[in-house]
Parts: C-alpha cells; sequence; structure tokens
C-alpha cells in the first residue's frame, strides 16, 4: 500500500494543473508559435502527462484559445459569411462581427486586444490568434500569389484592429456610437478593395 502522503508533490488533474499548462503554453506559443509548440514540450514544462492537455482542454487548438483568454472563437464567425464567395464579404464580415462586439463576449475581448498590449506574451499571441483564428479562414480565398494574399491579409487586419481600437478602446464619437449599417455602410468599401481590389 501507498503511505499517505508518498505522492507529495505530483500535480494532480485539479486546478493547479489546469493553471500550470497555461502559463506554460502562453511561453511556448509566444517564443516558438503554434506550429513550433509542441503538446509534449508544453506538459514537459508545466511537469504534466501530455494527456492532462487532453484532459483540461481537449487538444491543442483548444489549449491555444485559452491561453488566450479567448471569450469566443472568431473563426466559427468568419466561416458563417461564406469567404469563399469573396464578392461582398466585407459587407458580410462586418455586419456580422459588430453585433458580436456589442455584446458581453464582445467586451471580453476588446478587454483582451486591450489587455494582451500590456503582457510580456500578449502581443505575440494576439498576432497568431488573429492569423490563426480568423485571417486563415479567408487568406485562402484571396486573390493573388502568396505575398498579395499576405499583404491583403494583413490590410484586412488594420482595417478591423483599426475599428475595434476606435470605436471600443478609445470610443471616439461618432464612430464609437454610430449604427451598425452605418459603420458597415462606412467601412466595408475600403475593406473590399483589401480583399479583392488593384494593390498599387
Amino acid at each position: 500500500m501507498t503511505a499517505p502522503g508518498s505522492r507529495r508533490g505530483r500535480r494532480g488533474a485539479g486546478h493547479d494543473t489546469r493553471t500550470q499548462l497555461l502559463v506554460a503554453a502562453r511561453r511556448r506559443f509566444a517564443s516558438d508559435g503554434f506550429d513550433g509548440a509542441t503538446v509534449r514540450g508544453i506538459a514537459a514544462d508545466a511537469g504534466v502527462d501530455a494527456a492532462m492537455i487532453n484532459h483540461h482542454f481537449g487538444g491543442k487548438e483548444a489549449l491555444f484559445l485559452a491561453a488566450v483568454e479567448a471569450p469566443f472563437d472568431p473563426g466559427q464567425y468568419v466561416r458563417s459569411v461564406r469567404p469563399e464567395q469573396i464578392e461582398g464579404l466585407a459587407a458580410r464580415l462586418l455586419g456580422t462581427l459588430l453585433p458580436v462586439w456589442d455584446s458581453p463576449a464582445g467586451a471580453a475581448a476588446v478587454g483582451l486586444f486591450r489587455s494582451g498590449l500590456h503582457r510580456d506574451w500578449g502581443v505575440s499571441l494576439l498576432r497568431q490568434f488573429i492569423q490563426r483564428r480568423a485571417l486563415a479562414v479567408i487568406v485562402e480565398h484571396l486573390p493573388g500569389d502568396d505575398d498579395e494574399r499576405a499583404l491583403r491579409a494583413s490590410l484586412v487586419a488594420s482595417q478591423i484592429t483599426g475599428l475595434i481600437l476606435t470605436r471600443y478602446v478609445l470610443r471616439l464619437e461618432p464612430l464609437a456610437s454610430a449604427p451598425h449599417d452605418q459603420v458597415v455602410a462606412l467601412i466595408a468599401p475600403n475593406l473590399q478593395r483589401y480583399l479583392t481590389g488593384t494593390l498599387p
């Protein structure tokens, strides 16, 4: 029989294990990127068995979302607006995202956006989060070669993150209070140009 206390020092499958995995994942994702970070490496850093990642999070993708503290997965909304139908995508995208950003989940996402810029691991994870969970869903449908698609994606990101910053963080009026249909009408044409227009 095992004497009481003989397992002391080993981390169980409780709250402490989950916290240690999140700390280790943030460090690994920030330093190695999503593709470079491995489940085994993250688990080793946390001092637990790799099976604990599936137990607590269900896999690497879910661990990444938890590490970023994402209140929702933007990829599901991007996929819902049929990104393969590129014409008119900007209006559909904004029309779908604006109500989400104005919801409690959106407020949490804006808080993530704001606080992530002030954390050691935040900027790297935010960049990967935007690239993997939002832009990657769109990029494959954009015109041009790989370099042009990457440029288009970064321009799309500049427009969307600029809108989030101006409307929800700085709350610059009158954009902060403008109704959704007006925001879409004002911003979608330029966003669509980044998606499909001729770039200089």
